[in-house]
């Protein structure tokens, strides 16, 4: 199986889901994303700041990421970057869902 979108195309093992996580790691960058006049995001990456971006988007509504998202890629390989949704998680402020639009 392949996971398509219009920026990349890339290899989707669907063995990895039997496989045991990567061991925990810890970020070397987070910060906070202003991206309205209302909201700010929360963000991290961990991992190879060279490897390869593999960007998640967590489950919602309201939903957020925790340490055992950093898991699912080969730290060595990947460049991990997780964020919290608008109103979400870390992401100020908390369940606002003004201007929390996907249109």
């Amino acid at each position: 199986a392949r996971f398509e979108s219009i920026y990349h195309t890339m290899p989707l093992d669907t063995t990895a889901y039997n496989k045991q996580p990567y061991p925990a790691i810890e970020p070397y960058d987070t910060g906070m994303l202003k991206v309205s006049d209302v909201h700010t995001i929360y963000y991290e990456q961990s991992g190879n700041p060279e490897g390869k971006p593999a960007v998640f988007v967590h489950g919602g509504p309201g939903g957020g990421t925790d340490g055992t998202h950093r898991c699912f890629w080969d730290p060595a390989a990947y460049r991990i970057i997780l964020f919290d949704q608008r109103g979400c998680g870390k992401s100020t402020p908390h369940a606002c869902l003004e201007d929390n639009t996907t249109w």
